[in-house]
């Protein structure tokens, strides 16, 4: 498995923005397919944005297309996810995720095999 390491969380008001980065240690096979996730106590771990480290075309959960942006920096192993516009719901710890090889669907975390610690965003009206 790959080591994850997210950063960049932390307090906004409504409307404003964030940015959240997640090293990649690789200590065996390189990632393939990566995305970040949320989730907030009592819920069901949500699909935010995916993609694969190859191509970098992105997938977003309906909830934040067109406010958030996924990329992944294959010079520096970082996954980054910059988020807009930020609401209240927005609000959750957040984490990013790897897999070795594709995954059935970006926002689902059957598949991922390695997640990072989290880290907390939170959103206040």
């Amino acid at each position: 498995h790959v080591r994850l390491a997210e950063s960049g969380g932390g307090s906004v008001q409504t409307g404003g923005s964030l940015s959240l980065s997640c090293a990649v240690s690789v200590y065996a096979r390189s990632t393939s397919a990566m995305a970040w996730f949320r989730q907030v106590p009592g819920k069901e771990r949500e699909g935010v944005a995916g993609l694969y480290t190859t191509s970098n075309i992105p997938y977003y959960a309906t909830s934040v297309l067109g406010r958030f942006t996924i990329a992944y920096d294959n010079s520096k192993n970082t996954l980054y996810l910059q988020m807009h516009k930020l609401k209240p719901e927005d609000t959750a710890m957040y984490y990013c995720a790897a897999a070795p090889g594709t995954v059935e669907h970006f926002l689902r975390p059957n598949g991922y095999v390695s997640w990072g610690q989290g880290t907390q965003v939170t959103v206040s009206s």
